[in-house]
C-alpha cells in the first residue's frame, strides 16, 4: 500500500494544481516541481507537441533558458522516440541508447539515468514526461507508475484546454490532420475510399481523477463480474469444448480474468485516486511496456490476450459496448479493426462499406474469403493503424499496391482520383459488354462464368453477363454461422440461388471445410492439431467421414433442384473411389426421395475439382464418370510447389506463369480432349488477364472467376486470335524463355492487348 499512498499523495497535489487559477505555464512549472520532489529527482521535464515538434515546456533541473527553445522531432532523441512509438523508456545509462541525442543548451551532460513516458491524448502522443538522475540506475515500478499517472493528468489538462495560453498554444486540432501512408499486405485487391470507422469504437477517458474512490472500486468489481460472466458463457458456445486453439484462448482468458494480481493492480491504481477507466488504462500501459521487453513469442501472445481483455473491461466499465455495425454506417466507410470475423463483416451495410483495414489479418482468414466474394478491398497487417488513424479521417485504400493514405493532401487525392477515374472508366467499358458474348477474333466462344457463395452474390450474374455460376461455394453458409445450418436452411438457400440464376447453370460445390477453413461446431481433426491443415482432414475427406453432413447437403440440393438440372461438384478428390463414395451418398438420397414420390431434378450432372495432383495421374479412369472437371488452381499450385500459400514468404515466390504449372495444366487439357467433359478453371488464376491469356493459349475454354473479373476477361477474349496464341504458347512450353511472364507480356503489348 506504500506505493498507492505515495501515488495518492502525488495525485492529490496535482489535483490541487489543476484546480488552481494559475495560468498554463505556471501549472506546468508546479507539476515538474511536484514530481521532482516526490521522486527525489534532480531533473523532471515536460515536452509538448507544438507545430509538429516536441518543445521543452517546463523543467526542474535543466537550464531554464532552454524552455521553449529546445525542440525535437518525432523519433528524434529519447523524447522523440517515446512520443513516436508511444512507449516508456527506463534507462540506467541514457547515453547507451542508440537514439540518445545531446542538446548543449539544456545542460544535461552530467545526468546518466533517464526515464520517460508518453503523454497520450486520444491515443496519440502529444508530449513526453521525463526524469533524470546523476547516478546511473533503473527506476522502480512505483516511480514509473507515478510518471504514468502524471502523464494522464497532463492529458486531462490538455483535454480541458488548461495547458493552452496565447503565447504557446498547442494546436491540437491540427495534430491528426497531416497526411500519412501505411503499408500492409493486400488480402483482397482493389481501390476504394471513405471515412475511417472503428469496428470497436474507442473509449476516451475524459476524467482521470476520482471523486469517490469507493464508488470507482465498485464499478470495477461489477465490470469484472460481467466480464467473467461473458467468458464463462464463451465456454458454452459450440466452438469450445472440442480441444484445439479455441480452448487455449478460453483458458488464457479465464486465467487473466480470474487473476488476483491483475485486479489488485487496478485496485491499487484506484487507491491512488484514479477513476476506474484511468486505473485500467494505467495498468494496461504498464503491460504494454513489459510486452516490448518480451522476446518469448508465446509469452508475448499471452500478453496480447491480456490487452484484449483490458480493452473488453474498459468497454464494460465505460458502458461503451457493441460494434459500429449496430450504429450503422452513415457515409461511405473504410472499416478499421485489429481482426474481423466473417459474420461480423456481414453485419455491415454493403452499400456503405467500401473497404477494410486490419492491424493483423491473414490471407486464408474466413473474413477474407467472404470479402473477396463481396468485392470489398481488404488490407491486412497495417502496423499501427489503430493508433495512427482517427475516427472520421479520410482514407484512400489502395489494396492493389498494398497501402492506405490517411488524411491525404490535395495532390495525393488528385493522383488517387485519377487512378480511380481510370478504373471506373474501365469498369464502365466492361459493363457495356454485359450482353456481349465473349467470342475470340477467330470465332471461338469462351465460357466466362462467375464464382459465388452467398445469396446476395447472385445479383452479379445479371450485372456482369456471366454465363452462369461455375463455382458456388456452399461452405460460406457454414463459415458465417455459429451453429450447423439445418437442412431446411440449406434447401432454402440452394433454391433461392437456382431461382436467381434462371436458365443459367449453377455448379454447387459440396462443403469444403476443415484444414484452413475450420468451423467451430465441427471438430475436423478429431481434437488433434494438424501440422499442415491445408493437406489435412478437410473437404471431401471430412464429408465422407461425417456421413450425416454430406447426406443432409445431398438431400437439400436434390430437393432444391426439383424439376431442374442439378450440377454437383466434389472438392479435393484424390482418387476415383472418393468420387464414387460421394456420388453414392447422392444416389441413396435420390432413391429415398423417389420412394416417397418426391419431385426430382430433371437431370443430375456430377463433376470433380482437380486440386490434388494425384488425380491427374488417373484422369483416364475418372473422365468416364464425369460431366465436368474444374481445375482449382489455388490449391493445385501450393501442392505442386509444396508451398503454403498462406505463408507471406512463399506467396510471391512461385509464379502461375512458370513452365512447370503451365505444362501440368496443359497435360490435363490434352487428357480431356475427346471426352464429353466440360473442362474449366476455377480459381484466382483465371481472373487475372495475363494468366487467363496463358490458360486460353494452352487449351482452356471455360473460366470461373470472381464477378469483378468477368468484364475484364470478356474484353480480353475479344482481342485474341487463339491460333496465333496457341502456337506461341506451344513453342514457349517446349523451349521456355528465361521469364515466361515477361515474354507473354511483351507479346501482348505488341498486339495492344492490356494484361494489367
Amino acid at each position: 500500500m506504500k506505493a498507492a499512498a505515495s501515488a495518492r499523495l502525488i495525485l492529490t497535489r496535482l489535483h490541487e494544481v489543476m484546480a488552481s487559477r494559475l495560468h498554463a505555464q505556471a501549472k506546468l512549472d508546479q507539476v515538474v516541481e511536484i514530481i521532482g520532489e516526490s521522486l527525489t529527482s534532480e531533473v523532471c521535464s515536460i515536452y509538448l507537441l507544438r507545430e509538429g515538434a516536441l518543445e521543452l515546456f517546463a523543467t526542474r533541473g535543466l537550464n531554464p533558458d532552454a524552455v521553449h527553445v529546445t525542440r525535437l522531432g518525432l523519433g528524434e532523441g529519447l523524447i522523440g522516440t517515446i512520443a513516436k512509438n508511444i512507449e516508456t523508456l527506463n534507462l540506467a545509462e541514457a547515453k547507451a541508447h542508440p537514439e540518445f541525442l545531446y542538446h548543449p543548451e539544456t545542460g544535461e551532460e552530467k545526468f546518466h539515468s533517464f526515464a520517460g513516458v508518453p503523454i497520450v491524448y486520444r491515443e496519440r502522443a502529444v508530449g513526453a514526461l521525463s526524469v533524470q538522475h546523476v547516478e546511473p540506475r533503473r527506476y522502480e515500478d512505483v516511480e514509473i507508475e507515478a510518471l504514468q499517472t502524471t502523464a494522464m493528468i497532463l492529458s486531462e489538462l490538455i483535454a480541458h484546454k488548461e495547458l493552452v495560453d496565447l503565447e504557446h498554444p498547442l494546436d491540437l486540432a491540427e495534430l491528426p490532420s497531416g497526411p500519412e501512408m501505411i503499408d500492409g499486405l493486400a488480402l483482397v485487391k482493389g481501390l476504394s475510399e471513405g471515412v475511417a470507422v472503428f469496428h470497436q469504437p474507442r473509449v476516451e477517458i475524459d476524467q482521470v481523477v476520482a471523486e469517490d474512490t469507493e464508488a470507482e472500486r465498485q464499478r470495477v468489481y461489477r465490470a469484472f463480474d460481467k466480464m467473467r460472466d461473458q467468458i464463462d458463457a464463451m465456454g458454452k458456445e459450440p466452438e469450445f469444448g472440442k480441444g484445439g486453439e479455441h480452448d487455449d484462448v478460453l483458458e488464457t482468458y479465464k486465467m487473466f480474468a480470474y487473476d488476483e494480481g491483475w485486479s489488485r493492480r487496478i485496485n491499487e491504481a484506484i487507491d491512488s485516486g484514479l477513476t476506474a477507466e484511468a486505473a485500467i488504462e494505467r495498468v494496461q500501459q504498464r503491460t504494454r511496456m513489459r510486452m516490448r521487453e518480451i522476446d518469448d513469442p508465446l509469452l508475448a501472445d499471452r500478453m496480447h490476450d491480456l490487452e484484449d481483455l483490458s480493452n473488453r473491461l474498459l468497454r464494460i466499465v465505460s458502458g461503451q459496448l457493441g460494434t459500429a455495425a449496430r450504429q450503422g454506417l452513415r457515409r461511405d466507410s473504410i472499416l478499421v479493426a485489429r481482426n474481423l470475423g466473417p459474420a461480423e463483416l456481414l453485419e455491415y451495410d454493403r452499400r456503405r462499406l467500401k473497404g477494410v483495414v486490419l492491424e493483423e489479418g491473414s490471407l486464408t482468414a474466413h473474413m477474407v474469403i467472404v470479402a473477396r466474394a463481396m468485392d470489398i478491398p481488404v488490407l491486412g497487417r497495417a502496423k499501427g493503424v489503430l493508433r495512427r488513424v482517427n475516427e472520421g479521417d479520410e482514407v484512400l485504400l489502395d489494396a492493389d499496391k498494398g497501402c492506405i493514405t490517411l488524411r491525404p493532401s490535395p495532390p495525393m487525392r488528385e493522383a488517387f482520383d485519377a487512378r480511380f477515374a481510370k478504373k471506373r472508366e474501365r469498369q464502365a467499358a466492361y459493363a457495356e459488354l454485359r450482353d456481349v458474348e465473349p467470342f475470340t477474333r477467330c470465332g471461338t466462344r469462351i465460357n466466362v462464368m462467375m464464382n459465388a457463395g452467398l445469396r446476395d452474390d447472385m445479383s452479379s450474374l445479371a450485372m456482369t453477363g456471366a454465363d452462369g455460376v461455375g463455382l458456388f461455394r456452399t461452405e460460406f453458409q457454414f463459415l458465417v454461422s455459429s451453429t450447423l445450418p439445418q437442412r431446411d436452411r440449406q434447401t432454402r438457400l440452394y433454391r433461392d440461388v437456382l431461382d436467381a440464376a434462371g436458365d443459367k447453370p449453377v455448379i454447387f460445390r459440396t462443403i469444403d471445410i476443415g484444414g484452413d477453413k475450420a468451423v467451430p461446431y465441427i471438430d475436423a481433426s478429431m481434437g488433434e492439431r494438424e501440422e499442415n491443415p491445408a493437406m489435412g482432414w478437410r473437404a471431401l475427406r471430412l464429408s465422407l467421414e461425417r456421413g450425416g453432413l454430406l447426406k443432409a447437403q445431398a438431400r437439400s440440393l436434390l430437393e432444391a433442384a426439383s424439376g431442374r438440372t442439378l450440377n454437383v461438384m466434389f472438392p479435393m478428390v484424390s482418387e476415383p473411389w472418393e468420387f464414387d463414395a460421394a456420388k453414392e451418398v447422392f444416389d441413396e438420397q435420390l432413391a429415398w426421395l423417389k420412394d416417397r414420390r418426391k419431385r426430382l431434378p430433371e437431370e443430375i450432372r456430377y463433376g470433380a475439382m482437380l486440386e490434388v495432383p494425384a488425380l491427374a495421374e488417373v484422369l483416364d479412369l475418372m473422365l468416364p464418370k464425369l460431366s465436368f472437371l474444374s481445375v482449382g488452381t489455388n490449391d493445385l499450385t501450393q501442392f505442386l510447389f509444396a508451398a503454403d500459400r498462406a505463408n507471406p514468404k512463399l506467396a510471391e515466390r512461385y509464379d502461375w506463369m512458370s513452365p512447370s504449372i503451365l505444362r501440368f495444366l496443359q497435360r490435363i487439357a490434352k487428357g480431356v480432349v475427346g471426352h464429353p467433359v466440360d473442362l474449366s478453371v476455377c480459381g484466382e488464376m483465371g481472373g487475372r488477364r495475363l494468366e487467363a491469356l496463358a490458360l486460353l493459349g494452352i487449351g482452356y475454354r471455360r473460366l470461373s472467376i470472381t464477378p469483378a473479373s468477368v468484364g475484364p476477361i470478356k474484353e480480353l477474349v475479344r482481342k485474341i486470335d487463339l491460333d496465333e496464341l496457341s502456337g506461341v504458347m506451344q513453342g514457349w512450353l517446349a523451349s521456355p524463355p528465361p521469364d515466361m511472364r515477361v515474354a507473354l507480356q511483351d507479346w501482348a503489348a505488341e498486339r495492344e492487348i492490356e494484361t494489367d
